[in-house]
């Protein structure tokens, strides 16, 4: 992930810990029977992946974003908060540099 977000490698380096990430949603996939869990593909700047729906707040829908992590969707939010997000995470980054 760092390669395609250079901003978050300073984060990761510094508080060596996992980040969660706002990604946006491209496509929500119910699961094909009660055995498997919805999925959505989410992306952020180039990077893309298909992750789990089965803990989110709430079901995302297209061009929502979701926090990701450990490939689970934690929380569903609006464009806003996740631009809010991103931006404070640059500027933590910008500041370790």
């Amino acid at each position: 992930m760092t390669a395609a977000l250079p901003w978050v490698r300073p984060l990761l380096e510094e508080v060596a810990m996992c980040l969660a990430v706002p990604m946006r949603v491209v496509e929500v996939k119910n699961g094909a029977d009660d055995l498997l869990p919805p999925t959505a593909l989410v992306e952020l700047e180039g990077l893309s992946q298909e992750v789990r729906l089965d803990i989110v707040d709430r079901l995302p829908e297209v061009d929502d974003f979701v926090i990701v992590h450990a490939g689970f969707a934690i929380h569903a939010m609006s464009a806003v908060e996740a631009q809010k997000n991103i931006d404070l995470m640059r500027q933590m980054a910008e500041g370790l540099r």
